[in-house]
């Protein structure tokens, strides 16, 4: 739902030099091939639009790196609105490689020095670099402590992103001679618990794209003659005019590194188990455009309506039958999923609820101005609903502001006779440590009513009654990894199961347990981390 936010997107671009033109250059040619990167932080604008960024490289130029980023999405940072200061812009920061970022916060604050790419200047090119990543370190607080525990470090940002950063720079420290990019890899992330994939750009003209060992968050990428790119979303690749089919998804534990002078390379620089990608990047996060480790997101939303569909006949709740039975998406993740159970059961899926796309992000005020944005998010139309059985599809319930709103206008505004709303995902009882925007059980709606996640028509029937629905049914586990098409054991459901693919994420689900109640805010969670691992 709109209540729960994804923390950030990748992209990067590099055309190398002497090996030929690019056919997916502008008119302004290779040295100036960062003119693609915004329009490739458009394409995954999806996953943040608190702040974005770009860092670029021209060898030619004194400033061998430069960067601008900036709160806003990535039309406001860049101006794509206004031709002239757009065109300024891209003049100023053409280079032949191009590392972005799309940002929305699960760690740090809503200001400029936390968006992304964080660059780390230096007078020896070789330590000179920018990067920015997707993800979250789950030991960002156990990584904290120990970079502080002897007086002579300092952190000025909230956030496992400067963490990386220093913890990147002090294997470069170390090296007298050029640096060995697989090692620094291998070095610093061997002490990471959580999810990540990156982007690293240096002086010295090297690109480096990597992927945590399980996966978890995605990274796909293209090497097409000269020119190499990657973005967290394949949508962002397809839309500058590459084939499916050279569209690949890096292995988990894998590294590309892009050389000026040797080209490309991939290297393995961590161990690697049964990968555990996030499956609520097919349900939600990712654009239903994108095809994410071979798996297509339209077709795996699409066999959730098919799994809708099937709980629904053998439910045989609702009278099917009836021309007053209609289904209605929740815009806008929510639609191919219901269009796929309308012609499962042979219903019309009607439009009945308008989104407006300007009315902002419903996380922002809390109480009762929270619930105020959140009616101004949808439009139900009493054309469509009035006197009509819903059959109301949406993609998850997580903190339930959204749906409970939602819910009354549908019936006061809409005119719907009956209300069911059926969830194309099983309940959200535990948080996420991985980067999604709940961190808390008693953030969560879920807990309350299906302890350790266990089904019952009761408790379905009582969170329907409180949420003001006629009924509400979710998708159980099983079901997803069969939408998705991949092996459950290659998924992290840990918010649906309480069972974390790491051993920090592990511990941070039982400190949120004992937590519950407390009103502690995910920041002491995190806290509680390094004692928790200390008693253990």
């Amino acid at each position: 739902m709109s209540e729960i936010h994804h923390e950030c997107g990748v992209a990067a671009i590099y055309h190398l030099s002497g090996r030929g033109r690019s056919p997916m250059c502008t008119e302004d040619g290779p040295r100036q091939i960062s003119r693609l990167l915004p329009r490739m932080l458009l394409d995954i604008q999806n996953r943040g639009q608190l702040a974005a960024g770009m860092t670029t490289y021209d060898p030619d130029q004194p400033r061998l790196l430069r960067t601008r980023k900036d709160v806003g999405t990535v039309t406001e940072v860049f101006r794509l609105n206004h031709r002239a200061k757009a065109e300024s812009l891209m003049k100023s920061l053409a280079g032949r490689a191009a590392i972005g970022h799309v940002r929305y916060a699960t760690c740090g604050q809503d200001d400029r020095s936390y968006a992304q790419p964080f660059e780390r200047k230096h007078i020896h090119k070789r330590k000179w670099f920018s990067f920015c990543f997707n993800g979250q370190l789950s030991n960002y607080g156990l990584l904290k402590e120990r970079l502080l525990a002897d007086g002579d470090h300092h952190l000025t940002l909230d956030t496992d992103t400067e963490i990386i950063l220093h913890e990147f720079a002090r294997q470069m420290s170390q090296s007298p001679t050029r640096i060995n990019w697989i090692d620094v890899l291998k070095q610093t992330t061997a002490g990471f618990d959580g999810a990540y994939s990156l982007a690293v750009l240096t002086a010295e003209g090297e690109m480096i794209v990597a992927r945590d060992p399980l996966g978890i968050k995605p990274m796909c990428y293209v090497h097409d003659g000269p020119l190499f790119a990657a973005a967290s979303e394949s949508v962002a690749l397809l839309n500058l005019g590459f084939s499916n089919e050279q569209i690949k998804s890096l292995p988990p534990g894998h590294a590309i590194i892009i050389d000026p002078e040797t080209g490309f390379r991939m290297e393995r620089f961590a161990e690697t188990e049964d990968p555990k990608h996030c499956f609520f990047e097919w349900i939600y996060f990712a654009n239903v455009a994108s095809t994410l480790d071979e798996q297509s997101v339209y077709l795996s939303r699409t066999r959730l309506g098919e799994e809708l569909a099937r709980a629904e006949r053998e439910l045989d709740r609702v009278a099917l039958d009836c021309p007053d039975t209609i289904i209605v998406p929740v815009p806008d993740t929510s639609k191919a999923a219901a269009d796929s159970m309308a012609y499962q059961l042979s219903i019309p899926c009607r439009e009945g609820l308008i989104r407006n796309r300007y009315a902002g992000r419903t996380f922002i005020e809390g109480g009762t101005a929270r619930k105020a944005k959140a009616a101004t998010k949808y439009t139900p139309l009493r054309e469509v609903m009035e006197g009509k059985r819903i059959i109301l599809v949406e993609d998850s319930i997580v903190r339930s502001t959204t749906m409970n709103v939602l819910l009354d206008r549908i019936r006061d505004v809409g005119g719907a006779k009956e209300i069911h709303v059926r969830v194309a995902c099983p309940p959200i009882i535990a948080p996420c440590f991985y980067g999604i925007d709940m961190s808390t059980i008693d953030q969560l709606i879920a807990p309350k009513y299906f302890p350790n996640g266990k089904l019952t028509d009761e408790a379905q029937q009582r969170l329907a009654d409180d949420l003001g629905a006629d009924s509400l049914r979710y998708l159980p586990v099983e079901a997803i990894a069969r939408a998705i098409g991949k092996p459950s054991d290659h998924l992290c459901q840990a918010c649906v199961t309480g069972k974390y693919p790491t051993v920090c994420g592990q511990h941070l689900y039982q400190i949120a347990l004992d937590n519950r109640g407390c009103k502690l805010n995910n920041k002491r969670t995190y806290e509680q981390l390094a004692a928790a691992l200390s008693q253990g």
